[in-house]
């Protein structure tokens, strides 16, 4: 019953929660649900036996589906980062002032339910019907809780995300038909008998799915505009966890059904990542606009995770298991910092803020311990899974490796230039009036750096949790 109840929470809270005609009930009830769900997923890693940790009832039976929900290690960490993430930003805006605010906790708690379903599918229509369920929401939050230029933002973002969607049902219709029996279970799919030359169309219907969402360069056109006009708090949820969506996908999905396939391109998706990795890291070092920079430099990070899962080496898929979860927390921790500097000085330029660390001393040390786990230093969380795929990398193809591995001085030139122009230098008009962080938002951003530094000095519960998921992957490789 666990992986029910990790999307019931969230689904009956958030309908209800569009109930509410007060912004501080609506508030209450989303924390308060999030909270709930956080602690069903800490069950769910800490002490619940196998048996607890699967549901499966029919579904549609007359198309061979099954509602079937399964938690292994990777399905186990995601939902644990989703968990962690939903209440870290409820805590980090409660302070602020949400126009409609049922309506915007009410579609937030939906996408914490579809996500969880994502996490938690082990049949490719139920994972369909989920991958949708997590979008829907963000179309509105996007679309009616977004900045100026949110209607053609949102359409973009529509317009990309509903032809990866519409690749993919093609690609599951088509694989179920050649499934045994007409299943859709992933254990089936993976007898379809097909030809090579249809596994690898079928590969690419599906990569491409998986791509629009992380996403891979040259799908990526759409992400930078969708976070910067986003409500913060949905810009958290995209980079934070959604994202992850695209990975875990390849993970559970495309491995596993085309390994074949995925051997024959990876060479190809591994040179689209680098160029991505390089493109959007020398973006981010001319960025002026704060939240475009962290935009570009989540496109960096995913594009190394992307990279590292076609290596098919064991230490690439344990960097990466590790990575999804300390990169979600770091880009969470860097939005919050970000909000609150934009909320407070009404502006996202780097070039008219300065000397904030003589005004908000804690947010400055905040954001240079969240800068510096962006840029991987040694004992912080992303140390470790950086380096076990850089490692993976060059096993795989030294030439690769090194040509990748100047994003690392790029994330440094880039996060280092942004913590000098927000903190350092002399006050200005802007600046001259700031203060410090709201306490909500502090005590946010303290769990956070908590998981940051806990990740970095002792990784091993993560390696310990998603090692069936990795030794499955070699096995199947």
């Amino acid at each position: 019953m666990i992986p029910v109840l990790l999307i019931l929470i969230p689904l009956i809270t958030g309908l209800i929660t569009f109930a509410f005609s007060a912004a501080e009930s609506a508030k209450k009830i989303a924390l308060l649900s999030a909270v709930a769900t956080l602690v069903v997923a800490g069950w769910s890693v800490c002490c619940t036996p196998t048996s607890a940790l699967r549901f499966d009832i029919a579904w549609l039976p007359v198309m061979g589906s099954r509602f079937t929900l399964e938690m292994d290690g990777m399905s186990k960490m995601l939902c644990l980062l989703t968990g962690i993430s939903f209440p870290m930003i409820f805590l980090a805006i409660f302070r602020q002032e949400t126009k409609s605010a049922p309506g915007f906790y009410g579609w937030m708690l939906l996408s914490q339910a579809g996500l969880m379903g994502v996490f938690l599918a082990a049949d490719a229509l139920v994972f369909y019907f989920f991958w949708e369920l997590a979008l829907i929401p963000v179309y509105f939050l996007c679309s009616i809780w977004g900045g100026e230029r949110r209607i053609a933002v949102t359409f973009k973002f529509f317009i990309y995300t509903f032809l990866g969607s519409l690749l993919m049902l093609t690609g599951i219709i088509y694989l179920s038909y050649h499934s045994p029996g007409g299943s859709f279970a992933i254990e089936a799919l993976t007898k379809a008998a097909l030809s090579e030359s249809q596994r690898n169309g079928l590969f690419w219907l599906f990569f491409i799915a998986f791509a629009i969402k992380m996403p891979i360069f040259p799908l990526h056109t759409w992400q930078p505009d969708a976070y910067e006009e986003s409500p913060t708090a949905v810009t958290m949820v995209m980079s934070g966890i959604m994202v992850k969506m695209g990975l875990y996908a390849v993970v559970r999905w495309l491995l596993p059904l085309y390994p074949q396939s995925s051997a024959l391109y990876a060479d190809v998706i591994i040179a689209l990542s680098v160029i991505g990795m390089l493109y959007a890291s020398f973006i981010a070092m001319q960025q002026n606009n704060l939240k475009r920079l962290i935009a570009y430099s989540s496109i960096a990070h995913i594009g190394l995770m992307c990279a590292a899962l076609f290596t098919a080496q064991p230490s690439a898929y344990q960097g990466v298991m590790i990575q999804m979860f300390s990169h979600g927390v770091n880009v969470i921790g860097l939005w919050i910092i970000a909000d609150a500097i934009e909320k407070q000085l009404g502006t996202r330029l780097l070039s008219e803020m300065g000397g904030l660390a003589q005004k908000a001393p804690t947010l400055a040390i905040l954001l240079v311990i969240m800068g510096l786990a962006n840029v991987a230093l040694p004992l912080t969380n992303s140390f470790i899974g950086e380096f076990m795929m850089f490692n993976g990398l060059f096993r795989y193809n030294m030439v690769w490796a090194a040509v990748a591995g100047i994003s690392i001085i790029l994330a440094a030139v880039y996060t280092l230039r942004m913590i000098q122009k927000v903190l350092y230098g002399p006050l200005n008009p802007t600046t001259e009036t700031a203060t410090d962080i709201p306490v909500t938002a502090k005590w946010a951003l303290f769990v956070l750096v908590v998981l940051v530094i806990v990740g970095g000095v002792y990784p091993q519960p993560l390696i310990n949790l998603t090692n069936d998921t990795v030794q499955a992957l070699i096995t199947k490789h």
